[in-house]
């Protein structure tokens, strides 16, 4: 990935982040997004993952619904990977290039996102962020 098209991704997520509702917005003042390339192998071992493009994004942390009154959790935070998610949106050449890659980056936002509230998979799978 060049520098250009990780600069074009990176204001993709943030135009993502501005046209979300307020209060989506105000959530992730306290849950970071952090976009990486690609996931380190360590996490891939981690996770059981065997192909780096198949994690576009991350959760980690303790969902609001599972959080104690010590407030002594790791914090949450949401990880983006610029590579899979272009490769799922269909890349760089395709036509509408920007807006495919938007909707997965909104998509995959979201998703991540439900993690923090507390969401599982198949809670996720039936609201449309698979």
């Amino acid at each position: 990935m060049t520098d250009e098209q990780r600069n074009i991704f990176d204001e993709l997520v943030e135009q993502t982040i501005q046209s979300l509702p307020a209060a989506l917005r105000q959530m992730l003042d306290e849950v970071p997004v952090v976009v990486d390339d690609s996931p380190e192998q360590a996490l891939l071992d981690e996770l059981g993952e065997t192909e780096e493009d198949a994690l576009m994004g991350l959760h980690t942390g303790v969902p609001l619904t599972e959080r104690g009154l010590e407030g002594d959790e790791v914090p949450s935070e949401i990880r983006l990977f610029r590579i899979a998610i272009v490769e799922h949106a269909g890349g760089w050449s395709q036509p509408n290039s920007h807006e495919r890659i938007g909707e997965e980056i909104r998509i995959t936002l979201l998703h991540e996102l439900g993690h923090q509230f507390g969401l599982d998979e198949d809670d996720l799978e039936r609201l449309g962020y698979e």
